[in-house]
């Protein structure tokens, strides 16, 4: 893809490989961390048996550059039910970074720069026109609906996934894309 530097994990050859014709579906996230640095970091620890760790497929960095950690044609682990089928594209934020389930730090402040938006506009027309059955769209938000409890209160619970979170302009990044907005029941509270 143009003006995409391709940067992959180390562990990318490890991850099962699939066929294009099976993603349907885009997932946006937010690294919820400080930097790419801290996400690239992030991404590279080994977590499963198989060799693989927690990592979208793409990362748009505050400044608008783009970055491929895991070629499409392999499955990343970035939401649980939904990788096989699925692009996950993280876009650097702080999100409720470092306190991510403190009940007191729920609020996600930090806006998306305009190049990010721009970038993942133009990721996400690319990705349509080569991907064939690819139709649909969801925040990590929309798909992982599990709560848990507080890290400072066990009594309280906190959603385990918020983002890419409310200050995510679905709107202004959607425009005229040929992308439906998945949202399951289950999520409209």
């Amino acid at each position: 893809m143009s003006g995409v530097i391709h940067w992959p994990l180390p562990y990318v050859e490890a991850l099962a490989p699939r066929a294009l014709t099976a993603i349907d579906l885009i997932v946006l996230h937010c690294t919820e961390l400080p930097d790419l640095a801290s996400a690239r970091e992030y991404g590279e620890r080994v977590l499963y048996p198989g060799g693989g760790g927690n990592s979208g497929h793409y990362y748009i960095d505050r400044d608008g550059r783009s970055y491929r950690f895991v070629h499409e044609d392999r499955v990343a682990h970035h939401t649980r039910g939904y990788n096989e089928r699925s692009i996950g594209i993280e876009l650097v934020n702080r999100g409720r970074w470092p306190h991510w389930l403190d009940s007191r730090h729920q609020d996600m402040t930090e806006a998306y720069s305009e190049a990010q938006i721009d970038a993942l506009r133009e990721l996400l027309s690319a990705l349509r026109a080569a991907l064939p059955n690819l139709h649909g769209i969801a925040g990590h938000e929309d798909l992982d609906r599990e709560r848990v409890p507080a890290s400072d209160d066990a009594r309280i619970s906190v959603w385990r996934k918020r983002d890419p979170g409310p200050r995510f302009p679905w709107d202004w990044a959607l425009h005229d894309l040929p992308l439906q907005r998945l949202r399951p029941a289950a999520t409209q509270d």
